[in-house]
């Protein structure tokens, strides 16, 4: 390409170096929550965990270390990034090994052996025309 690019179809621009980041930087961990997050009720599971399960489902997306271990144990995983469960709620991470991994979030009523499912997330992709 010629250094006059006052002709070109598509300008050019100059480029910026790189940026560089410094070694004693310190970087925060990645964050499911600030502090730690106890769920009391339904309610509050289905309006406040989607957004939470939303970073999980990211996080299982790029990570694949979060990946094995919510994959193997989704409520302890939870737990160590300050989620919390009520004690009849359990998840489920479905389909782990698939482009499309479901969460599940299930109750289970006292003495009863059936769950009842709470919500599920699950990533979709679309394309549009």
């Amino acid at each position: 390409m010629s250094s006059n690019s006052k002709n070109a179809l598509v300008p050019v621009p100059k480029r910026q170096p790189l940026a560089l980041k410094e070694k004693d930087s310190k970087t925060k961990n990645f964050e499911l929550v600030s502090g730690n997050i106890h769920f009391e009720t339904r309610d509050d599971v289905r309006s406040l965990l989607p957004d939470i399960l939303g970073k999980v489902l990211a996080r299982v997306w790029i990570d694949p270390i979060f990946h094995r271990s919510f994959s193997k144990d989704p409520q302890a995983t939870l737990e160590k990034g300050g989620v919390f469960l009520p004690g009849t709620m359990s998840i489920e991470f479905q389909k782990a090994d698939s482009d499309r991994p479901r969460i599940v979030v299930y109750e289970r009523k006292e003495n009863s052996k059936f769950r009842l499912r709470v919500l599920y997330l699950q990533l979709v992709m679309m394309a549009g025309r």
